[in-house]
């Protein structure tokens, strides 16, 4: 059972007391998840913050942050199914899979159709393994998955479970791919742009991603930070 969020057609309460609050924030590019929720409890001035799942810096959209007596409830969010629009370019790899490291190598895509682009991505459909890629927060022996790429050092990860409800091409413009994906917690979408690249056979990255819905709860309900911070500013001016 979901519960109710803070959204941004309603005043902000006052996140300090004790009960908690639930509350929907837009992660812009470059902030980490803590970032958001540093800024998020100066700004409330709430001892307690805590987020339902991480996004990476270079990714923007949808955060669930928890107040108060709410951050017991996380774990009620992160199992939730998550919706993502993603831009992938191919042609080219990167050891991140993503545009955060420099590509490392180029494969033509001669031949390479928009049909061929819809079969390969109806084919990643369904419940599937998944490895999580050397430049993620998961944890290996204690630690992240990142510190071990950042010193060139490439360890043996399990592979998950995860499932792909759907994924529904926007735009092929060839390099360029842009598609909206449905999956279940745990799915890493750049590891989806470097399967995908394998599959056609030119390699591909993920160059942008912005989560949309996290459940029933979606980005366009979500608070701006420039706006968050407006609001909670113009409500202490009326509270004198």
């Amino acid at each position: 059972m979901t519960m109710p969020a803070t959204r941004p057609e309603t005043p902000p309460p006052d996140l300090r007391h004790d009960g908690g609050e639930v509350l929907l924030v837009d992660k812009p590019k470059g902030w980490t998840s803590f970032d958001v929720v540093h800024k998020v409890k100066h700004l409330l001035r709430a001892r307690k913050v805590g987020h339902a799942g991480t996004l990476d810096p270079s990714a923007t959209g949808l955060l669930i942050l928890c107040t108060g007596r709410r951050t017991r409830e996380m774990s009620a969010f992160t199992g939730l199914e998550k919706e993502y629009e993603a831009e992938i370019v191919l042609g080219s790899r990167t050891a991140s899979f993503d545009a955060e490291t420099p590509v490392i190598e180029k494969r033509p895509t001669d031949g390479i159709t928009a049909d061929r682009v819809r079969e390969v991505l109806q084919g990643f459909t369904g419940t599937q393994l998944q490895v999580p890629p050397m430049w993620s927060a998961a944890k290996v022996g204690g630690r992240r998955l990142y510190e071990y790429a950042r010193r060139g050092v490439e360890v043996e990860r399990a592979a998950r479970e995860i499932e792909i409800r759907a994924i529904i091409p926007t735009e092929i413009a060839i390099p360029i791919v842009r598609f909206t994906v449905v999956c279940s917690k745990g799915t890493y979408i750049r590891s989806l742009a470097e399967d995908i690249g394998s599959r056609l056979g030119c390699g591909a990255y993920l160059m942008n991603l912005r989560r949309t819905r996290i459940g029933e709860y979606h980005v366009r309900d979500a608070w701006t930070l420039v706006d968050l911070a407006a609001r909670v500013d113009a409500g202490r001016v009326a509270a004198g």
